[in-house]
């Protein structure tokens, strides 16, 4: 059985073409089932996210062709379109991708860590359904293994890559602990959901979400248990809240001095930690020259940002070199599998041979025969059978003038000539 790796990406397919190609838990099932049910698949695990779509299989004949048929078969999509999306690996290009994955090598925020999560719920399926249990069972093991080797040993996650994420980076120094921090987001467009969502993660509860439209404030705070209020309460808010960031397509400030000023004062000079990722601002820049406030805008972020992209990419230099050593210890146990099943085989071979010569003394031992002479025939007869192979091979050996295959079959034979 072959390895083989297909599917599409951020990099080589829009998103009209990515949805129609993501696959739900049961479409898995149904796919995988019927790969196999054609006696095209061994083992399979299927990928699928919103930047991604992935099948790993193992089986002894599979092409980009079948690839591309599968895919088109099963979710009725134009192959031509698909055809320039669909990527295409097999043996160690395939083992090395699905490290590269489940690093964060390739995902769109280099070293981001939710796609190890999400290969290993898909193996989880795989392994739930019995789609597994072999060489590729044993490749997803290693990937996860190295995925935290790598993250243990390199800074590939230790540094923010987006604005949203140095935000929150910032808060958590600033912050001992961010659960005991009020938050309020100004905002709640795409930038305001993922900041809300790097707060919730890092521990943040206290969230109130401002905004024109209610509604919209509402649709947000649900998704992290969070308050709601409008853009006429902010200067309410900031008398209670520790950390403040705005995203909004105001075309005026929404935030001023003397607001800000205001609410220090009935604080009683405790810091607020303000972060404005609007262009045009929402925060007026004179905000930053008040006690206590520590106000960042996205052009400061961006820096942040920035310098941590050149320290992720080395990072993702040594998880690289990870990658490729792993990819070696993959081949040699696959290797060592094929040593084992010529074992397994010869010891079949040899067990079968006693088994018949056995059977056949017993029989004639039932019909009276002299037992001596059974026994020694037993001998004799299962001696000759199991060196003849042997003895064969170092008599072509011997002919061919071959000493050094001669010399290998003395030695792994343990036959020591005078």
């Amino acid at each position: 059985m072959a390895l083989f790796s297909f599917g599409i990406s951020y990099k080589t397919a829009p998103v009209s073409i990515r949805e129609k190609v993501a696959f739900s838990t049961e479409q898995i099932v149904e796919f995988v089932l019927a790969l196999k049910q054609a006696d095209i698949a061994d083992e399979a695990v299927v990928v699928s996210t919103c930047n991604r779509t992935e099948v790993y299989l193992t089986s002894s004949e599979f092409n980009r062709a079948d690839a591309l048929n599968w895919l088109t078969k099963i979710h009725g999509v134009n192959s031509e379109k698909l055809n320039d999306c669909l990527y295409f690996y097999s043996e160690s290009e395939s083992v090395r991708h699905v490290m590269q994955v489940a690093c964060g090598l390739d995902s769109m925020v280099l070293g981001e860590p939710q796609i190890l999560g999400q290969l290993k719920q898909a193996y989880a399926v795989a392994d739930q359904h019995r789609f597994i249990g072999g060489p590729l069972s044993k490749l997803f093991q290693m990937t996860f293994s190295v995925a935290k080797d790598v993250r243990t040993n390199t800074e590939i996650g230790e540094s923010a890559v987006s604005v949203a994420f140095a935000a929150v980076s910032l808060a958590k120094q600033i912050f001992a602990d961010l659960a005991k921090a009020k938050v309020l987001l100004v905002g709640a467009g795409e930038t305001t959901e993922l900041v809300a969502r790097h707060l919730y993660d890092s521990g943040a509860r206290e969230l109130t979400v401002a905004n024109r439209s209610v509604q919209r404030a509402e649709s947000l705070a649900n998704e992290f248990n969070a308050h709601v209020s409008t853009l006429s309460q902010i200067p309410d808010l900031l008398t209670e809240v520790d950390i403040v960031v705005s995203s909004t397509a105001s075309t005026l400030p929404l935030i001023g001095k003397g607001m800000v000023e205001n609410a220090i004062k009935q604080r009683r000079n405790r810091p607020i930690f303000m972060v404005d990722l609007a262009v045009p601002r929402d925060i007026e820049t004179q905000v930053n020259d008040i006690d206590n406030i520590y106000l960042y805008t996205v052009d400061d972020l961006q820096g942040i940002v920035q310098r941590n992209q050149k320290k992720r990419l080395v990072a993702a230099e040594q998880a690289q070199q990870i990658i490729e050593v792993e990819i070696e210890n993959y081949q040699l146990w696959l290797k060592s599998l094929e040593s084992v099943d010529y074992v397994r085989s010869y010891r079949a071979q040899a067990e079968q041979i006693k088994n018949t010569l056995l059977q056949r003394a017993l029989n004639q031992l039932e019909q009276g025969a002299d037992a001596q002479k059974i026994v020694t025939e037993l001998s004799n007869k299962l001696t000759n059978q199991l060196v003849h192979t042997p003895t064969v091979a170092l008599k072509v050996a011997a002919s061919a003038e071959d000493k050094s295959n001669i010399e290998f079959l003395a030695e792994h034979l343990g036959v020591n000539p005078e």
